[in-house]
């Protein structure tokens, strides 16, 4: 984690931070006794460039590529924040209007419990994003957004208490 936050933080990309698993599993697999790597698969890294070209976004994946070796290049997943709304109906089935910024991103999460977010700033603090605040995370409590409605949680939370049986679900 700390290379990738290290890595982001010198490649200097506009708004960016790590955001998602990389960030909410490690603490729920602390609380919880499990390896902090336990269901890591990616890390997210967002930024927000108001060029919302596929060739823009591209040439910076390249560049974030380029700066990190086996395995953690083909863990780090790079999007332009701006860009989601181009691309999330499609995929997910729901409209999405456009951001504005990465950290307003984190409060569209399917639940508070995700919505947290980390960058390593340049003199070595790291500044972190909740706009719902940490207490879901640290009590273990995954409920919906309640600023979004959405036909994932169920899904999602299936697949969280799988992992993490510990958890409290609270159902919408």
């Amino acid at each position: 984690m700390m290379t990738v936050l290290e890595t982001g933080r010198d490649l200097d990309l506009p708004d960016w931070m790590i955001f998602s698993g990389a960030v909410y599993q490690r603490v729920l697999n602390h609380q919880t006794g499990r390896d902090l790597d336990y269901g890591i698969k990616d890390y997210d890294l967002g930024y927000f460039d108001p060029d919302t070209s596929y060739e823009a976004e591209d040439v910076v994946i390249r560049r974030v590529a380029a700066a990190f070796e086996p395995p953690l290049r083909e863990m780090v997943e790079v999007r332009n924040q701006a860009r989601v709304h181009l691309w999330f109906e499609g995929k997910f089935g729901e409209p999405y209007s456009p951001l504005t910024s990465t950290p307003e991103a984190l409060g569209r999460f399917v639940s508070p419990l995700f919505g947290v977010g980390v960058r390593l700033d340049a003199d070595g603090r790291l500044a972190i994003f909740a706009p719902f605040g940490l207490e879901d995370l640290f009590a273990m409590r995954l409920r919906p957004n309640p600023h979004r409605v959405t036909n994932g949680f169920a899904r999602t939370a299936a697949s969280a208490k799988a992992r993490w049986p510990e958890i409290e679900v609270i159902e919408p």
